[in-house]
């Protein structure tokens, strides 16, 4: 079995892709602004803290015993600056733990001589010490610890975090502004798919190729707009030009024909090509639809009511009474009437030769889902998808039946203008299920 694949939305892929790239671009240029800043700032430090030790030996080579002591007070009492003599017994901390400060101390040691002692802490007490001998005479130099060592780490994570946040915030700007337009894009073509030939995009947008896309798209969406109203003005003229002569051959038929077996055939021939007009009719009717609160038990009945021949269809319903969808009442007496003939026509029992349909429904969040079902011998899984193409036709057996093929196709279209969706599927025990989800009504 294979991985479900994660599906991201092209917002997240360009947000996702523009953040890394940021990110990987302020920890380069952090990475790269502490390499460039390690070797001047330890040489700089160093050098100031050299310098101190140069003018504190000066000092005290300068002066006698008795002035030196003196001396050694007189620095030590500076908040930045101890000098102390080093006892043999000192104990030290090694100030070189890292690269910066052992560059620090490589620039002490060269600017003061190979035997410099650079410590951390001497005899419990933390800071920058340097050991350095005047004449035979070792002395302990204590520094500010400020004066040396990197950034510190709250500083550059407060300014890399806010970096961060900016990369962020920016991506997020980014990836909107340059999906926006492809949302816009999705949203009319949604709304074309459904029917709506209304959809209009910008066309003066600065973005040359997105202007180009909307352009064509607006143009796509006027051909369609005509295309679908040529195509109901021509089934609703074919259908209106047939009715004249099919009405004068049914009085021609019932006139001049003697033959009563005759003219019934006639009559039944006439019969069946007005009903194929109907359906045309029915499949070139414009796409609005009035939706409002229905009681989905009130509609099953008053169209199983028209079913009255219990010779040929028996329906059954179990839809509770106050089940409520939003839906309009024409459009979905019109979605039974033909699932009923559907069933009527192709799903009588092999046994009694009765089509025995039943009706249920389902509860599921916000969705009424109302099942039509019959106990025929349903239809070839592979061909189901093709049922509600408009002319398809289930198997050979259903080709020699009388009909448009239009029937589901008709059903399909009238569900999705009701904002619903419209399934098929064969029953475990036999026979064929269609599935219409409406949404409930408050």
């Amino acid at each position: 079995m294979k991985p479900k694949k994660v599906a991201l939305s092209l917002f997240w892929r360009t947000f996702f892709l523009i953040a890394l790239l940021l990110v990987g671009g302020v920890f380069a240029w952090t990475q790269t602004f502490r390499a460039l800043e390690i070797e001047p700032r330890a040489t700089q430090q160093g050098q100031q803290i050299a310098g101190l030790v140069k003018l504190a030996r000066a000092a005290l080579q300068s002066s006698d015993g008795i002035n030196r002591v003196a001396l050694i007070k007189g620095i030590s009492n500076q908040e930045s600056l101890r000098l102390a003599p080093r006892e043999p017994g000192d104990k030290w901390e090694p100030y070189e733990t890292d690269r910066v400060t052992r560059a620090i101390g490589q620039e002490l040691r060269r600017e003061l001589g190979p035997d410099t002692v650079v410590a951390s802490s001497v005899n419990g007490s933390p800071g920058l010490w340097v050991g350095f001998s005047i004449e035979k005479d070792p002395f302990w130099l204590q520094a500010d610890p400020s004066r040396a060592g990197p950034i510190l780490w709250n500083t550059l994570t407060l300014w890399v975090s806010m970096a961060l946040l900016a990369t962020v915030l920016g991506s997020a700007a980014i990836a909107r502004l340059i999906n926006q337009p492809l949302k816009e894009l999705s949203f009319a073509a949604s709304r074309i798919r459904e029917g709506e030939f209304d959809s209009r995009l910008d066309e003066n947008t600065l973005t040359s190729e997105i202007r180009q896309v909307n352009m064509g798209f607006n143009r796509m969406a006027r051909e369609l707009a005509k295309v679908e109203q040529d195509r109901a003005v021509m089934l609703a003229g074919i259908s209106h030009d047939l009715r004249t002569p099919l009405a004068r051959l049914r009085l021609e038929a019932e006139m001049s024909v003697h033959d009563e077996e005759a003219k019934q055939n006639m009559a039944l021939d006439i019969d069946q090509l007005d009903a194929i007009i109907d359906k045309f009719m029915d499949y070139a009717r414009p796409g609005d639809s009035v939706m409002m609160p229905v009681h989905l038990s009130s509609v099953v009945d008053r169209e199983m009511a028209a079913f009255r021949d219990p010779a040929q269809i028996r329906i059954s319903s179990r839809v509770a009474i106050d089940t409520k969808v939003m839906a309009d009442d024409i459009e979905l007496g019109r979605v039974l009437q033909n699932l009923f003939e559907n069933a009527r026509r192709y799903g009588r029992s092999t046994d009694t030769g009765i089509a025995r349909v039943q009706v249920s429904y389902a509860r599921t969040g916000p969705w009424v889902i109302l099942t039509v079902r019959d106990f025929g011998q349903g239809a070839d899984p592979k061909k189901l998808a093709q049922l509600t193409t408009p002319f398809f036709r289930g198997d050979a057996a259903r080709t020699a039946a009388t009909g448009a093929g239009l029937g589901l196709a008709i059903v399909d279209k009238a569900v999705q203008r009701m904002g619903g969706t419209f399934e098929l599927a064969n029953a475990p025990d036999g026979g064929l299920m269609a599935h219409i989800r409406l949404k409930k009504a408050p």
